[in-house]
């Protein structure tokens, strides 16, 4: 049976390696599990003058990553974004939605500017 709780637990583990990998590519993890009235945020990631809001999408096949994301959920990460925004960027740095895919067995798929702000 796949309970709530399964589901959360294999989340925070996609979500932490996530974060190991991105600290891995030279990202500083600025928060995770980011709550806003408007929706949440995997990860908010710094690398330079770059502010990544990261959603990170687990599933247990490669296969079924294809349809992980949809335009509807990078509106809602892009619009919790817009909430925080300020608290991580200033104005001259650039602001952009990623997405980590993950699969056991494979390696992250990082897409980057998934949707610009």
């Amino acid at each position: 049976m796949n309970t709530r709780a399964e589901r959360e637990a294999r989340g925070r583990r996609g979500e932490a390696l996530a974060a190991w990998y991105l600290r891995l590519k030279g990202w500083r993890i600025l928060a995770r599990r980011v709550k806003t009235p408007r929706g949440e945020i995997d990860l908010i990631a710094r690398r330079g003058r770059v502010v990544a809001f990261v959603e990170v999408k687990w599933r247990a096949s490669a296969a079924d990553l294809d349809t992980a994301i949809d335009a509807y959920r990078l509106q809602r990460v892009a619009a919790a974004a817009e909430a925080v925004a300020h608290r991580y960027a200033n104005g001259a740095d650039e602001q952009r939605i990623d997405v980590l895919l993950l699969a056991p067995g494979r390696l992250p798929r990082h897409m980057a500017n998934a949707l610009m702000l």
